[in-house]
């Protein structure tokens, strides 16, 4: 039987938070380069935010150290109202990676649960396929098109779900053109 892990980081919940950040599960700890999420040094998400906030995908990137900018990347996400988490509390790795097809997902997060803390926020991205399988299961939202949104309720508060591309290096699409995405959902939104 191969071990359950449970999640090692709180959520990250800004009470101005107006987006939720939802992944799958964080990588192995041995792939982390920061406690924070998307620790993983090769995943392009701060890098990303980089480029949508500061036209500059290295403005949270500690090349000389290896990691990132973990107090710059919480002061931003607080100031623009991003929380993030993710859409298990356990899992099995089924490979050992860090893949959401090789998640086995034990415990799903209560979603509801975190919307109750973060009162202003109505939008939802989901940065992966396995995290948009729980809130298609849960809430029967279909999956949106890439770079845009579908609205659904949960407790009776409208919501959009957006999807964007993934930002692991796996995923095929330049740097530029995944912020350009990011970009235009923040916008929408007002958070830039």
């Amino acid at each position: 039987m191969v071990e359950i892990e449970h999640h090692p980081l709180q959520p990250f919940l800004p009470p101005n938070a107006r987006l939720l950040m939802l992944g799958s599960f964080p990588p192995p700890k041995k792939r982390w380069c920061m406690d924070f999420f998307y620790p993983n040094r090769t995943n392009m998400m701060w890098e990303i935010f980089g480029l949508v906030f500061y036209g500059d995908s290295q403005r949270l990137v500690d090349a000389p150290n290896k990691t990132f900018r973990m107090e710059d990347i919480k002061a931003l996400l607080t100031a623009r109202g991003i929380a993030i988490y993710d859409t298990a509390c356990a899992v099995r790795r089924l490979s050992g990676n860090a893949s959401d097809k090789d998640l086995q997902i034990v415990e799903k997060t209560d979603i509801s649960a975190l919307l109750e803390q973060i009162p202003q926020c109505h939008d939802i991205v989901c940065t992966g396929q396995k995290s948009f399988s729980v809130l298609t299961e849960d809430y029967g939202v279909p999956v949106p098109a890439m770079g845009t949104s579908n609205e659904f309720v949960i407790n009776g508060r409208p919501m959009r779900l957006w999807r964007m591309p993934s930002s692991s290096r796996a995923y095929p699409m330049p740097l530029t053109k995944k912020a350009e995405y990011y970009q235009e959902m923040m916008k929408t939104i007002g958070l830039l």
